[in-house]
């Protein structure tokens, strides 16, 4: 006596499973983007953010201005003195003290 096939169970997803689905989907979705958020906010250079504001500091960026993708200009106060900067390619370019006011 020969066997005749067993007919094939197609997969099917109930409405329980795909709640399920969306709610792990959800799930991870929110935690990705709390861990985005909880790293912009207190990302690495934070605990250094926090430590220059206990002290004061002696140096300063006054301003900055990009010239190109290789060159900036900085302006950089030091002890009360504001030097301007220019910056290349990773390299000091020039170093120019502000001129001092004719008395």
């Amino acid at each position: 006596m020969a066997r005749s096939p067993k007919p094939r169970r197609t997969a099917t997803m109930n409405f329980a499973d795909f709640v399920r689905a969306a709610f792990a989907l959800a799930l991870t979705l929110g935690l990705v983007g709390l861990a985005a958020v909880a790293l912009r906010r207190y990302g690495p250079d934070a605990m250094a953010r926090m430590a220059m504001k206990r002290k004061d500091r002696r140096l300063r960026i006054v301003e900055t201005l990009v010239l190109d993708p290789a060159r900036r200009l900085l302006i950089v106060d030091c002890d009360g003195v504001e030097r301007l900067i220019l910056l290349g390619d990773g390299h000091l370019l020039a170093d120019l003290a502000k001129p001092k006011a004719p008395r």
